[in-house]
């Protein structure tokens, strides 16, 4: 592809989109042409019902509406000695950044598992339900430049069972899926918790972090109040050397006036190797407070082939609440305007 930004792919001369399928034959996988090639936009925004392939992750998608958020992009070296207490004292100008809320197809969740644990959204559960979250698999969150546009004929493109519930196809417009009243629906009911507003990025010797944070909601528990956040992070490899994430060092402030620590072994139970071939690895977790906003800062350490270890710093981040536009805080399910 004579495009700058193109990533290698399986591309065949006349620029079709190919995708890795399983058969059921012993050999496993077969290439199917799955569409064809657009350009992608340098400016403007894609439109709801954009098809895709991730960049990075590889997986087939579609996209269902767009975020502007405020990007504050921390990438310059810190400086060699900074002060002790002074971590996030620079202050960091935000800039608007496109994002978009997509679905992932399902036949390729399967393929991305072991580099992105961020194939869910979570919500929190109503508060008459025992679970304290529920989950919406295949949906996510993915940056402008994640995105290489493609085309296909196929008028269910894209495996998910909210994808028919969310999109019609329709010939005559570009993309040829169009939103249903029920995504408008979901997006408005949801917005709350589905909101994305800050990225917060810094880049340590080539190890890019990304951090994004949502606010979930409050429930009370013994009588007081629990506010709920969650955070994706992404970790990315800009180098040419191999390395493995091996710890997490977390400093969460809280503005009842709490400081606390915590350390442990890799992240969400994996220590993830970042090469050239796989440079990036994503997750999420969740953090909760007993007051309505706090801060959030730490590092990794990571391990360089020949066993020495370097320290990768994760931007702050603000854990903000938002004033609930439900009664007592009742969080709606994403499902019961669809019922």
């Amino acid at each position: 592809s004579s495009h700058p930004e193109a990533r290698p792919l399986n591309l065949s001369c006349s620029s079709n989109v190919s995708a890795c399928s399983s058969s059921n034959r012993p050999e496993g996988k077969v290439l199917e042409t799955v569409g064809v090639f657009e350009v992608p936009k340098q400016q403007g925004k894609y439109e709801t019902g954009q098809l895709f392939l991730h960049s990075v992750f590889g997986y087939r998608g579609i996209v269902l509406f767009p975020w502007h958020a405020r990007l504050y992009d921390r990438d310059v070296s810190p400086p060699p000695a900074e002060p002790p207490g002074a971590h996030g004292s620079k202050e960091v100008k935000g800039k608007t950044h496109t994002y978009y809320q997509v679905l992932i197809d399902t036949r390729d969740c399967p393929h991305i598992s072991q580099r992105s644990q961020t194939e869910a959204v979570t919500f929190l559960a109503n508060h008459d339900d025992s679970r304290a979250l529920y989950a919406i698999p295949g949906l996510d969150y993915v940056s402008h430049e994640d995105i290489l546009p493609y085309n296909s004929t196929d008028q269910v493109p894209i495996q998910h069972e909210l994808f028919e519930r969310f999109l019609q196809f329709k010939a005559s417009k570009v993309p040829p899926f169009v939103p249903r009243d029920t995504l408008q629906a979901w997006q408005e009911k949801n917005h709350p918790w589905l909101e994305l507003s800050d990225v917060h990025r810094e880049t340590t010797e080539n190890i890019r972090v990304t951090v994004i944070p949502f606010y979930m909601g409050m429930r009370e528990a013994q009588n007081s109040n629990v506010y709920w956040w969650r955070y994706c992070i992404r970790l990315e490899n800009m180098g040419e050397e191999v390395v493995q994430l091996r710890e997490r060092h977390w400093r969460i402030f809280s503005l009842s006036g709490t400081l606390e620590t915590v350390r442990g072994r890799g992240v969400v139970g994996r220590e993830p190797v970042l090469s050239k071939e796989q440079p990036a690895f994503q997750y999420s977790s969740h953090v909760s407070l007993q007051a309505p906003s706090g801060h959030m800062w730490g590092s990794y350490r990571l391990e360089r082939p020949n066993g020495t270890f370097f320290d990768v710093r994760i931007p702050p981040f603000s854990l903000e609440s938002k004033k609930d536009d439900t009664p007592n805080g009742f969080l709606p399910g994403p499902f019961t305007s669809l019922a």
